[in-house]
């Protein structure tokens, strides 16, 4: 697990009138990543964004586009986000019949490759497939909305993915794979997921709340 824990803003929290100087702005404050949510409203109840505004926004920040694809199937858009400017692109095993040809798919256009776990879906629905990802995201929120409340739960799930992944890292030399959370961060929650295990923080209104002038000191405060 990294030392310093990474912060990935979700521009679901930005201002979409203004999100290319959202994007340049999060860099400026020290944001690691750019944190893409992206949805189908059929998958997730509610429709994002799609490959054209990835694209639109890859060259106003030099951060890695961490791109959570909540679409199903999911197979027929990974090339388009990946050519978008994509560097880690995260689906869920529920979004096609062969999550492994996903991931092989992925890496295959030189990618990074992460699995999501929904609330519901347990650990088991992934383990077998951690030697072949870069990252797990666990949602601590339903998916497909923003501003909600952490789901406590989560927590138990974050610690024992992390005693799991740091196993399958070991065995493989130490190949870093990361562990990321998404839902409900704010300060207190932060503290609580990083004492847990994971090595980045996906966080919208938290980072996004108070303008531009607040957006470092709002990155450093979830940083701990």
């Amino acid at each position: 697990m990294q030392q310093t824990t990474r912060i990935a803003p979700s521009i679901l929290s930005a201002d979409f009138a203004q999100l290319g100087a959202e994007v340049s702005a999060i860099a400026a404050a020290g944001a690691d990543y750019v944190h893409v949510d992206v949805m189908d409203g059929h998958f997730v109840p509610n429709l994002t964004i799609g490959p054209m505004v990835v694209k639109a926004l890859r060259p106003h920040a030099k951060l890695p586009f961490d791109v959570h694809l909540m679409i199903a199937p999911v197979d027929p858009y990974v090339a388009e986000f990946a050519q978008a400017g994509a560097d880690i692109i995260t689906f869920h095993p529920e979004a096609g019949p062969h999550p492994h040809r996903t991931i092989q798919l992925i890496k295959s256009l030189g990618k990074k490759a992460g699995l999501s776990l929904n609330p519901g879906t347990p650990i088991s629905a992934i383990e077998w497939l951690l030697p072949e990802i870069d990252l797990v995201l666990v949602m601590s929120v339903n998916p497909g909305f923003g501003g909600q409340r952490f789901i406590e739960s989560s927590l138990d799930k974050i610690k024992e993915l992390r005693r799991r992944i740091d196993a399958v890292s070991e065995k493989q030399g130490g190949r870093p794979i990361d562990l990321e959370v998404d839902g409900g961060i704010n300060v207190e929650t932060a503290k609580r997921a990083i004492a847990a295990g994971v090595d980045v923080l996906v966080a919208g209104t938290a980072t996004f709340q108070g303008g531009t002038s607040k957006y470092a000191a709002n990155i450093a405060a979830l940083r701990g």
